[in-house]
């Protein structure tokens, strides 16, 4: 799985799954114990957990 970017202790991920059947377009976002996956287009949680101050700042 690529890693897209590195910050703030913050790890971006996607997942490509070429011949798999994929939902909505979406990245993995990953803190310390946590683990939440994002919308690309409307950048909603999907599932997992992120406290606030993370959050914010994988949303900017």
């Amino acid at each position: 799985m690529p890693e897209l970017s590195r910050f703030f202790g913050i790890i971006i991920r996607m997942y490509a799954e070429p011949f798999a059947p994929h939902h909505r377009a979406h990245f993995h976002a990953y803190y310390q114990e946590f683990a939440a996956v994002f919308a690309l287009d409307t950048l909603e949680l999907i599932a997992g957990e992120m406290p606030q101050k993370q959050r914010r700042l994988i949303e900017a």
